[in-house]
């Protein structure tokens, strides 16, 4: 794994992929992997996701929030997904848009982002909060190395769902 820092910001090589911040030239790549029903559905992400709406996430992206927004790439420029990092929870994110599915993309993505949270950044436990019915997820998870918890699920109402999420966690 290859990380480097400055400049544009974090970016980590390995495993075939380039993950690196959201740039503005991206919008309309953003726009394209996140406007799907199904993106909506499982991720706080609002539908539809036009440019505004990638417009408002890119800018909420690059606040000084305590999250790191990355873009999954193969080649270090085209957007293929992303992941996430809240550094203050320890909790990751992870989406791949629809036409980059089953090339193994959110493993080798979580995977560099675990690695890189465990070892450059300290943090000694990471989670995933995964809703039950959310089998890909679960997958995607399980061959990373997250095991489920035995906490309780956590309960919230978003976008009109009432929603139980599980919590998947990894241990440095």
């Amino acid at each position: 794994m290859t990380i480097r820092y400055g400049g544009p910001g974090v970016r980590i090589a390995g495993d075939g992929l380039v993950l690196r911040e959201w740039e503005r030239g991206d919008l309309a790549a953003m726009s394209e992997l996140f406007d799907n029903p199904e993106v909506a559905y499982w991720t706080p992400l609002r539908t539809p996701f036009d440019l505004a709406a990638a417009e408002a996430y890119y800018d909420a992206a690059h606040t000084d929030n305590g999250r790191t927004h990355l873009a999954i790439t193969t080649d270090g420029e085209q957007p293929l997904g992303e992941v996430m990092l809240n550094e203050k929870t320890g909790s990751l994110g992870y989406v791949v848009g629809q036409a980059h599915r089953g090339q193994g993309l959110a493993v080798r993505a979580l995977t560099l982002l675990t690695d890189y949270a465990h070892g450059e950044l300290g943090l000694p436990r990471l989670i995933l909060e995964i809703e039950p019915e959310n089998q890909a997820s679960q997958s995607v998870a399980t061959r990373t190395g997250y095991t489920l918890t035995d906490l309780p699920p956590t309960r919230l109402m978003e976008k009109g769902r009432d929603l139980q999420l599980l919590t998947w966690e990894h241990l440095s």
